[in-house]
């Protein structure tokens, strides 16, 4: 039932993250007086609708995605050059553009969204994208600020038994005990110093221990108001070619509230990682499509789908783990959605139609015509022929629908384990 819950929390997430995804178009769209016709949440069979002054509002039964219909966003024949092309690549954009042309009401022709100066286009066009990026943003600074960061802390949560053969392995009858076990370390213990040194953080514990492998150490803890000093001789380890101290013990963690602009740091740094996931997209796919045929294993890094997604959310909600509360579900569930919206702003940025950066690139190619032009003292150059686009946008979201499939049956068939 909790499984459940928390897959239901995750759709009414994305539907609306979506549904604000699609004001953030249609809010400019009419503040520069383009009619919109339609605004709908999801894909698919209408589930209900409302007919407004102009626009009819609705919500569809799948809920994977949603769209505005934006008057005339294809140029009548006479505004653009001539199209060449013949055979079926020219059909489809007759076609596209006999649908766009269709959709201007008689005498409206003026509220076509062709006729938009170039940036009141891009306006447009990144509202949607612009509102994830505000969402995550928002999500993960209430987390932040809110609810805070798992930091880690110079109180012992658990003593090691031995000092293992390397970090990977369990202990053994060969391997000797850990310098903690021997001192008489303790879960609870908050360590205060190294040798005299006074410990503030997990990072002063680890520098303190780092450079005295080997080295016989006084260790101050306080263990329930009571302060001791016990001994012991770290033992010495590999990390990374660098041999290092080693006392055996896992620190325990708190949550820290961070700054009012950490959510925007933390943004910042997962667009560049999601960015870097979409251009590493083709060879992401091939690696999930091994995984779904058994030909390898899924990598815990891999990329997921919505059904993939969905699973984790109610992993989350219905993981019963002690410590694990009911305020931390939810700091989880929230950055989960940051993430998608976050992720939903970058793959509508990819400058390919039918995603909104496509068109976003298509009215800054405008607006370097304009400029060119007016630099040259030329007449003012016909519009950008949007229709010319449509059988790449054909052909993208083909791929699109592809991928998603491969997504889907691979969440189900080789889930990521988290």
């Amino acid at each position: 039932m909790l499984q459940l819950l928390g897959i239901l929390i995750f759709v009414v997430g994305l539907a609306v993250s979506i549904g604000l995804h699609e004001l953030g178009h249609m809010i400019p769209a009419k503040k520069f007086g383009v009619r919109v016709s339609q605004y709908f949440v999801g894909f698919g069979p209408t589930l209900w609708s409302r007919q407004g002054k102009e626009t009819e509002y609705g919500v569809k039964a799948i809920p994977l995605g949603g769209f505005v219909r934006i008057v005339g966003m294809i140029p009548p024949e006479e505004a653009v050059k001539p199209v060449k092309m013949r055979g079926r690549i020219g059909e489809i954009i007759a076609d596209a553009r006999s649908a766009s042309v269709d959709e201007v009401l008689e005498g409206e022709d003026y509220r076509a969204f062709y006729h938009l100066s170039w940036w009141r286009k891009v306006v447009v066009m990144f509202g949607g994208p612009f509102v994830n990026l505000v969402l995550a943003v928002l999500l993960f600074t209430f987390v932040q600020v809110g609810v805070g960061l798992p930091t880690t802390n110079h109180t012992v949560s658990q003593v090691a038994a031995c000092v293992p053969a390397t970090s990977a392995t369990e202990c053994t009858a060969s391997d000797p005990a850990s310098p903690a076990s021997i001192a008489g370390l303790q879960e609870g213990d908050i360590i205060t110093a190294i040798d005299d040194e006074p410990v503030a953080a997990w990072t002063d514990l680890t520098a303190a221990l780092a450079t005295r492998p080997g080295q016989p150490v006084a260790i101050t803890v306080d263990r329930n108001g009571e302060v001791l000093v016990l001994t012991t001789t770290l033992a010495a380890v590999d990390n990374n070619g660098t041999t290092v101290g080693y006392l055996g013990f896992y620190p325990g963690t708190d949550l820290v509230r961070q700054g009012p602009l950490s959510g925007v740091e933390t943004t910042w740094n997962y667009t560049g990682a999601v960015f870097n996931t979409i251009a590493t997209l083709p060879v992401q796919i091939y690696h999930t499509t091994r995984a779904m045929l058994g030909i390898e294993e899924r990598s815990t890094s891999s990329i997921m789908g919505v059904v993939g997604v969905g699973r984790i959310s109610g992993d989350i909600v219905s993981a019963q783990v002690e410590g694990y509360s009911a305020k931390l579900k939810m700091a989880d569930m929230l950055n989960l959605l940051a993430g998608l919206n976050l992720a939903l702003f970058a793959f509508n940025m990819i400058p390919l139609v039918p995603l909104d950066g496509g068109h976003i690139a298509s009215a800054l190619w405008q607006g370097i015509k304009n400029g060119w032009a007016r630099l040259r003292r030329l007449p003012k150059p016909r519009y950008v022929d949007v229709a010319r686009m449509m059988p790449l946008a054909y052909g993208v979201f083909g791929l699109l629908i592809v991928m998603g499939a491969i997504l889907v049956i691979a969440d189900i068939v080789a889930p990521v384990s988290i």
